[in-house]
C-alpha cells in the first residue's frame, strides 16, 4: 500500500466515525456521566460521538467538554464504542494514531474503571464519561441522556 493509499484510508476512517450513525440505543449497556455543574441534561448520539473524538471541544451550549475514556480492555468501553461510535475499539485506537500523528489532537485521559471515571468527572468542572449501566453514580455526578 502506497503512502498516499494509506493516508485516503485513514481519511476515510476520519469521515466515517464522524458521519457514522449510532447504532439502535434500545438496552443500554452504559451511562454517559457528567460533572453535575454541567449545563446539559440530554445529548444526540452523533453529539456525544463528536465529544468523545474531540471534534466538538464543547457542549452544544457553549461550555467546555472534557471527555474522559475507560481502558480499551475494560468491556464498557467496547460497547459504548459500538454504541456511540459505530466502529471497534482497534478502529477509534486507529482514528486516535492518525490524530497523533498528524499533531491534531491527543486521545481523552484514559481510566482503569467506572469508580475511576466517576472519581475523575466529579472532580473535573465540564468532565464527560462514561460507566457500565449498573454503576452507582455518586453525588456531584449526574447521568446524561441519550436522545
Amino acid at each position: 500500500m502506497t503512502h498516499r493509499t494509506r493516508f485516503a484510508s485513514l481519511a476515510m476512517l476520519g469521515i466515517g466515525l464522524l458521519l457514522a450513525p449510532a447504532a439502535s440505543l434500545g438496552a443500554q449497556e452504559f451511562k454517559i456521566v457528567a460533572h453535575a455543574a454541567t449545563d446539559v441534561g440530554d445529548l444526540s448520539a452523533a453529539t456525544a460521538a463528536r465529544i468523545f473524538l474531540k471534534q466538538d471541544k464543547k457542549f452544544p451550549s457553549g461550555s467546555v467538554a472534557t471527555p474522559v475514556d475507560q481502558a480499551k480492555t475494560v468491556a464498557v468501553r467496547g460497547t459504548f464504542t459500538r454504541e456511540i461510535h459505530s466502529r471497534s475499539v482497534s478502529a477509534v485506537e486507529t482514528y486516535w494514531q492518525q490524530q497523533l500523528f498528524s499533531g491534531r489532537d491527543t486521545p481523552p485521559e484514559s481510566k482503569a474503571g467506572d469508580n475511576d471515571v466517576l472519581a475523575f468527572v466529579k472532580s473535573t468542572p465540564g468532565a464527560i464519561g462514561y460507566v457500565s449501566a449498573g454503576a452507582t453514580v455518586p453525588a456531584g455526578v449526574k447521568v446524561i441522556t441519550l436522545k
